[in-house]
């Protein structure tokens, strides 16, 4: 789960993080009354769930309250591409409003799971405010790591050790590190995938601030933290993620034309490989579980015809614990109640996989089977074009 920036540094307030003064606004009005409180010297940023927004004109420098109004008109409801948002874009619906900052030098810090050691790793570089990708690809020896043991934590030793390597003023070595300590303590109490400040900035007067904030949150954790659900900002989302999240599916939706209904995420990724092996574009990937019963299934379907894109649709399903007549049973009974209108595939395989088919050929519907993957895929691209 994302949240926005504003959020993020709420959240990092609480746990000592040092940020800029700042308030969000959805309003004009509201931007200029927070800037006021900065003698309108302030930094207007457009809030989505997307990097890359300074780039795409969503950060904004105003030195008076009528630069504020004109920046914060200029931003609120344009839709910001960045190079995360893809070619939709996002719309701007919420500003941050920031006093100004005066920057000595930029960094970046940010704390992650790796898999490789299966612990969690900080991160920091001197080239801060870049994307940490771009200096990996270009300048990977200015990237710090230090493995946290996850029963210490992460030692002050190491925070130091690492504000040291990125070259932070020696008179700030101590600030630094009591930030880096107070980011982990907040990555860990809230479950966070990911923690990200780009850039953490030195400042004139000498302190060490979040001047930029990404908090992720794995999603497994969010029923132990109602407080950070209640970030959860609904219009950043696809309407049809959201809407499959409600029945416990796994959708993420593509650019393609061909439907995807799947128990198993190993078994959805290749179905999508499949498709486009022979020449297909998956419209999604929709994981319905071991356990697919016919409401989940009847969702399914009506989450994936959602998409005016979809121009037929392929259901791969493997019966281990859920057996093949029963999935049979809940596509027949689905397919009756949505009234699909378009090419449907449909290869079954696994516990009573005989029985399923059977079910399928005598319920009357246009449903074409198939034996394997391959021959499955093949048939829905054929059908969709």
């Amino acid at each position: 789960m994302n949240i926005h920036e504003y959020q993020a540094k709420m959240v990092l307030r609480k746990y000592g993080v040092a940020v800029p003064e700042g308030e969000v606004a959805f309003t004009p009005d509201e931007a200029v009354k927070v800037a006021e409180r900065f003698g309108g010297r302030a930094v207007v940023k457009a809030q989505i769930h997307a990097g890359g927004r300074g780039k795409a004109g969503g950060v904004k420098l105003a030195k008076s309250l009528d630069e504020v109004r004109t920046y914060a008109k200029e931003l609120l409801g344009k839709t910001l591409v960045t190079h995360q948002t893809g070619p939709e874009g996002k719309v701007v619906r919420r500003l941050l409003i920031e006093s100004l900052t005066d920057i000595k030098k930029e960094y970046y810090v940010g704390v992650v799971v790796d898999r490789q050691t299966g612990r969690v790793v900080m991160m920091a570089s001197e080239e801060g405010g870049m994307e940490i990708e771009e200096v990996a690809a270009k300048s990977p020896e200015k990237i710090f790591r230090e493995v946290i043991d996850p029963a210490v934590g992460l030692r002050p030793y190491q925070a130091r050790k690492l504000a040291y390597a990125i070259h932070i003023p020696s008179e700030l070595i101590n600030k630094a590190a009591a930030f880096m300590v107070a980011l982990y303590r907040a990555f860990v109490d809230n479950d966070c995938s990911i923690a990200e400040i780009n850039p953490l900035v030195v400042t004139g007067d000498g302190n060490v601030l979040a001047l930029d904030a990404k908090l992720n949150f794995d999603d497994n954790a969010l029923f132990r933290h109602k407080d950070i659900v209640e970030f959860r900002d609904f219009e950043e989302e696809d309407p049809r993620e959201v809407e499959a999240s409600k029945f416990d599916l796994s959708y993420i939706g593509l650019q393609g034309n061909i439907g995807c209904m799947v128990n198993g995420a190993g078994l959805a990724m290749a179905t999508m490989d499949t498709i486009k092996y022979f020449g297909g574009e998956p419209a999604n990937f929709l994981d319905v579980g071991g356990g697919a019963s016919e409401q989940k299934v009847t969702e399914a379907f009506k989450i994936i015809l959602s998409d005016s894109g979809v121009k037929g649709i392929l259901v791969n399903i493997f019966g281990g614990i859920m057996k093949c007549d029963v999935i049979a049973n809940a596509v027949v009974a689905a397919a009756r109640q949505v009234g699909i209108d378009r090419p449907l595939v449909v290869r079954l395989e696994g516990t009573n996989v005989q029985l399923g088919k059977e079910i399928l050929n005598k319920s009357g519907l246009d449903i074409v089977g198939a034996d394997s993957l391959a021959e499955a895929a093949q048939k829905i691209v054929e059908l969709v074009k």
